[in-house]
């Protein structure tokens, strides 16, 4: 991708388009921003025309709120998201000055009649924020609202019309090779922006839950891998009895069945960790603090033996093999159980197939779930865990 175009993305996902009072949307700018951005940079495509027509979009905001002041605003923002820390507004206006060198290239600081003025006009309605920002103790700064954040402010409809363009854009691009991952991408971001302009119904439903928690950690978390920075991470497993407190440095975002997980190692070992977004309580991207890098296994090899995400370093797979019937043949066929999937056998009693993956939870899950229509002929460790725990679920109606 070249620079200009990076640097324009980059740009989208850091400054709120919000500059009129919104009407009453659902979708936040920043979700629908950061998809885009992330479509583009995953592509990798080298278009002169999205750059010249993002660059002409980004302009036209420009005139109505100033970039620097957006910078002020979201920094402020995830200090005040931020409840690990009390934030004075000295701390406010060093933070504040860090950003802004760091993004900008500014040296000469931000004044205290600066951030005040930011503060009040995060307060008002002029922007459409109505920030719940309150003093505590006559000196430290948050929000009364726990969970607030500008970034969540409604899209006005102006706004929506802009992004119905860029997603017109990108829909060109839907034949090139670049693209054959994206098409999912795009349907669900087009599709959003039709609900939020249109009475009627979605005309594409994907999987959804709403009562998932955690998907407002994504786009700072993504931000997080993509500048390496290290994050320090508030978090309770549901086997902790209290929560536990770390520096985590990040690394890769994942999807497993409409939950999101975040692999990262701590401080003090290298062991990945496997964190589940929805345990995450808070967190904190920190702006000092050297971000250790991962040099273990690819990545994006390291899951491919794996169905879910349950997996350490040191497991290795198995040559799984299952008997599927008649009844659900077709259904395993046409949706394979994992990309290593292979027929062993195919006759008119069913399917015998093989797959080589980690021996993991989400595995046995998969495999009970098919019931009486699957048989585990290999690993024999498998196929005592398998019999165990149907053993276990029938003394449930004895």
């Amino acid at each position: 991708m070249r620079a200009p175009l990076r640097s324009t993305f980059a740009q989208f996902t850091k400054i709120n388009f919000i500059s009129r009072k919104p009407a009453p949307v659902k979708e936040s700018i920043f979700e629908i921003m950061q998809t885009a951005a992330i479509i583009a940079s995953a592509a990798q495509i080298d278009c002169v025309v999205i750059h010249q027509f993002c660059t002409f979009q980004l302009q036209i905001s420009l005139m109505s709120l100033n970039k620097l002041a957006l910078i002020r605003y979201r920094t402020i923002d995830e200090c005040l998201k931020n409840r690990l820390r009390k934030w004075t507004l000295d701390d406010l206006i060093v933070k504040v000055a860090d950003v802004l060198h760091e993004t900008e290239g500014i040296v000469s600081g931000v004044s205290k009649r600066t951030i005040q003025a930011d503060i009040q006009l995060m307060r008002s309605d002029k922007l459409g924020y109505n920030a719940p920002i309150v003093i505590r103790d006559k000196k430290f700064y948050e929000y009364s609202e726990q969970g607030y954040s500008i970034t969540k402010v409604p899209i006005n409809s102006a706004d929506v019309e802009k992004m119905k363009e860029i997603v017109g854009v990108l829909k060109q691009f839907n034949g090139f090779i670049y693209f054959d991952e994206m098409s999912d991408m795009i349907a669900r971001l087009e599709n959003s922006l039709n609900k939020s302009t249109t009475k009627g119904g979605s005309y594409i439903q994907f999987e959804n839950n709403q009562l998932l928690k955690g998907l407002e950690h994504i786009a700072p978390l993504y931000q997080a891998i993509a500048n390496k920075r290290p994050i320090q991470l508030l978090y309770k497993s549901f086997k902790a009895a209290e929560p536990t407190q770390q520096v985590y440095h990040p690394y890769l975002l994942k999807e497993y069945r409409n939950r999101w997980f975040l692999v990262a190692r701590n401080k003090k070992s290298p062991v990945l960790y496997t964190l589940a977004l929805d345990r995450i309580i808070e967190f904190q991207v920190l702006q000092k603090g050297a971000f250790l890098p991962y040099e273990g296994v690819d990545l994006e090899r390291y899951f491919s033996d794996v169905l879910g995400v349950t997996k350490t370093e040191k497991d290795r797979p198995h040559k799984v093999v299952l008997q599927v019937d008649k009844t659900m043949a077709p259904y395993v066929i046409t949706k394979p159980l994992h990309q290593s999937q292979t027929i062993l056998k195919d006759d008119q009693d069913g399917i015998i197939i093989r797959i080589d993956v980690v021996l993991n939870f989400e595995l046995e899950r998969e495999i009970l779930g098919f019931g009486e229509n699957m048989k585990v002929l290999g690993p024999r460790l498998l196929m005592n865990r398998i019999s165990k725990r149907i053993a276990s679920s029938k003394k449930n109606y004895e």
